[in-house]
């Protein structure tokens, strides 16, 4: 008589399925194709791309695009509790 354990899920779930992994590795190789067959485009326009995303990565490396500033005000509410 054998030992009846209940059987763990043979299949993976999310990123560690075999079709995943198999998709995962398509979309590699198709990007080293693309990199490999554009890289003398793509390299005239990293220049123009770094000048672009400086702007963008202040706005939002320092929280001004939004994100972050409900919590700043409640921080900031001033305290009546103090003092008389």
């Amino acid at each position: 008589m054998r030992d009846s354990k209940p059987e763990e899920q043979s299949s993976a779930v999310g990123w560690r399925s075999k079709k995943a992994i198999a998709l995962g590795m398509l979309v590699l190789i198709a990007l080293f194709y693309v990199w490999r067959e554009h890289y003398e485009h793509l390299a005239q326009i990293w220049p123009y791309a770094l000048l672009l995303l400086c702007p963008l990565m202040h706005l939002f490396g320092h929280q001004h695009g939004g994100h972050g500033h409900a919590h700043r005000h409640e921080e900031r509410a001033p305290k009546d509790d103090q003092g008389a």
